[in-house]
C-alpha cells in the first residue's frame, strides 16, 4: 500500500531538501518506490534528485496547452534512484491564488493515475507553514494520510510547527489525517535537542528523528545533488537513511495537542532561545 506523506515547517527551515534527502535514502538504503509532488510555486521541491534540472511545472504546462492534453510522461520527471518528480508550480507571479495550483495538480495526478500502487511513498513537499485553502488539501482532503512537520530550535519554528498541528487538528476527524512526528532539522541553537523533545511531548507526539546540521548537506545542493547521491558513505548520508528507516517502521500516529501561547513562550524562555 502506498503511504501518502505530506511534508510542512516554517518557510526556510529546510523542508524540501528534508525530503529530497529522506526520499533519495529511502530509495537507496531501502529500495523503495518514491514519488515527490512539488507543492510550492517555487518548484523547488525536487531540483537535487532531478540534477539541478528546471522542471516544467504542471501549471506552466496548462497555460500552454490546456487541461485535455496533459500526460502523467508531459510532467513527471525521473532522477536519483528512479524516483519519480512533478512539480505544482503556480500562477505568474501577483495573478490568481496559487493554493489553486496545488488543488489543480494533485485532482490531475489522481486521475491520470500517476499515484501507482507500485510505489511505496508519495511525499508533498508543502509550501512554508501555510494550512489553509490549496495548501491545506494534502491533509484537507485525505491526499496524505500523515504528516512531519520539519522544526528545529528556534521559537518561530516551534511556533510554526505548533500552528500546523492546530491546522491538523481541524482536519484529522474529517480526513483521516495523522502527525508522524516532528522532524528536528538542527539549528544548533542552546538546549535544541532538549527542547524539542519536551516540545514533541507536550504534542502528545514524537522527534522522530533529529538531524545534525553539517555543512556537506550545503556542498551537496552547491553540487546539485542529495548527500546520498554525493557520497553514501557520509555520516549525514546515514542520518537521513536512519530518519527514512524511522518513517517506515513509525507506528506512533496521532491528533496532537497544541499548546497555547502562553505555554509555548514559558517553555522557549525556559531553555533560553527567547530574544
Amino acid at each position: 500500500m502506498t503511504r501518502k506523506v505530506a511534508i510542512y515547517g516554517k518557510g526556510g527551515i529546510g523542508k524540501s531538501t528534508t525530503t529530497q534527502n529522506t526520499a533519495a535514502a529511502l530509495a537507496y538504503f531501502h529500495n523503495k518506490k518514491v514519488f515527490i509532488h512539488g507543492c510550492d510555486p517555487k518548484a523547488d521541491s525536487t531540483r537535487l534528485i532531478l540534477g539541478g534540472k528546471p522542471q516544467e511545472t504542471l501549471m506552466d504546462m496548462l497555460r500552454d496547452r490546456g487541461l485535455e492534453k496533459i500526460t502523467n510522461e508531459d510532467v513527471i520527471k525521473v532522477g536519483f534512484m528512479d524516483i519519480q518528480c512533478v512539480e505544482s508550480g503556480g500562477p505568474e507571479p501577483g495573478v490568481g491564488c496559487a493554493g489553486r495550483g496545488v488543488i489543480t495538480a494533485i485532482d490531475l495526478m489522481e486521475e491520470n493515475g500517476a499515484y501507482t500502487e507500485d510505489l511505496d511513498f508519495v511525499f508533498f513537499d508543502v509550501l512554508g507553514d501555510v494550512v489553509c485553502g490549496g495548501f491545506a488539501m494534502p491533509i484537507r482532503d485525505g491526499k496524505a494520510q500523515e504528516v512531519y512537520i520539519v522544526a528545529s530550535g528556534e521559537m518561530m519554528a516551534i511556533y510554526a510547527a505548533n500552528n500546523i498541528c492546530k491546522g491538523l487538528v481541524k482536519y484529522a476527524k474529517q480526513s483521516g489525517v495523522r502527525l508522524g512526528g516532528i522532524i528536528c532539522n538542527s539549528r544548533k541553537v542552546d538546549g535544541e535537542l532538549e527542547l524539542m523533545m519536551e516540545f514533541t511531548e507536550a504534542l502528545g507526539s514524537q522527534m522522530i528523528h533529529y538531524v545534525p546540521r553539517d555543512n556537506i548537506v550545503q556542498k551537496a545542493e552547491f553540487n546539485k545533488k542529495t548527500v546520498t547521491e554525493l557520497n553514501p558513505e557520509e555520516n549525514q548520508s546515514k542520518e537521513y537513511g536512519e530518519l527514512a528507516r524511522k518513517i517506515i517502521e513509525n507506528e506512533q500516529f496521532v491528533i496532537p495537542k497544541p499548546l497555547t501561547m502562553d505555554e509555548l513562550e514559558e517553555m522557549v524562555v525556559k531553555y533560553g532561545i527567547a530574544d
